[in-house]
């Protein structure tokens, strides 16, 4: 899954995309056909900042930002569409332009948001976040048991989507590392994930560029790759089925020499 960030106040690289505070066609396009050719088979479109301390924008803007980028992709390349969203409005607009997934950081959390989701008819990937908004999640996360208080938070969404009438098909998972955890709290995770493959639910992994790895290599946002490809691997090893990162072709390489290795193992036990 590529990153493609139509937003002015990313972390990493969503004002790459704006010029004079609009965003550039050409420079989406671009982008997103570049991530397809390295490899990537979802694109992965957010309009709101989820980075710690972000504000909420209205849903004008956010409509604004990500309508035309998921118009301009779907009409020019063959890939799935996915949105990084958490408003019922956008959900309902994106599946009408031909969306193929949501990916919503408040697990459908928001008002009509459940309603919106499961009326699409799209597969739709729950995040776990403590706190309440990106706003206040860092202010001071604590858990007893990072993997179990994860488990529990997305088995209690899962069963709120399958009560709205979303189907365990259509339903995936994200950890989230990076929302509401301290660096050791996304060690843990990373090092126990395993433990949520109990859910029965495939598991989307985005660590790409994150703060943990700055902070574990004491390395700015523009030096994290190889550490997060590290992430990549354990977290493949750990039984990630979508990889959500910003540098496609290194981490495709990643994933697919994993793999090889992961089905030798396999074969030989077979």
């Amino acid at each position: 899954m590529g990153i493609l960030n139509v937003t002015p106040d990313s972390f990493s690289d969503g004002n790459t995309l704006y010029q004079a505070g609009q965003p550039v066609a050409e420079k989406v396009l671009r982008r997103a056909a570049s991530m397809v050719e390295e490899g990537a088979k979802i694109i992965d479109i957010g309009g709101e900042s989820t980075r710690p301390g972000a504000s909420d924008v209205s849903l004008q803007e956010e409509l604004d930002r990500v309508l035309p980028a998921l118009e301009l992709i779907q009409r020019e390349l063959d890939v799935i569409v996915s949105i990084d969203s958490s408003t019922p409005q956008v959900f309902t607009e994106a599946a009408r332009l031909g969306a193929g997934m949501l990916n919503d950081v408040r697990a459908l959390g928001r008002d009509g948001a459940l309603a919106a989701a499961a009326a699409t008819g799209l597969p739709v990937c729950l995040m776990h976040m403590q706190g309440n908004t990106p706003a206040d999640m860092q202010l001071a996360p604590h858990y007893e048991d990072i993997i179990a208080e994860v488990g529990d938070f997305l088995r209690q969404r899962v069963t709120a989507c399958e009560q709205a009438g979303i189907g365990r098909d259509r339903l995936l998972l994200d950890p989230g590392f990076g929302f509401g955890k301290t660096l050791e709290h996304n060690l843990r995770l990373l090092n126990q994930m395993q433990r949520l493959q109990s859910l029965g639910l495939p598991l989307l992994v985005g660590t790409s560029r994150k703060t943990m790895i700055g902070q574990a290599l004491d390395r700015p946002v523009d030096q994290r790759l190889a550490g997060g490809l590290a992430t990549v691997v354990m977290a493949v090893e750990r039984g990630a089925k979508i990889i959500r990162v910003h540098d496609v072709a290194a981490t495709v390489d990643a994933v697919r020499m994993t793999e090889a290795v992961m089905m030798e193992t396999k074969g030989e036990q077979a």
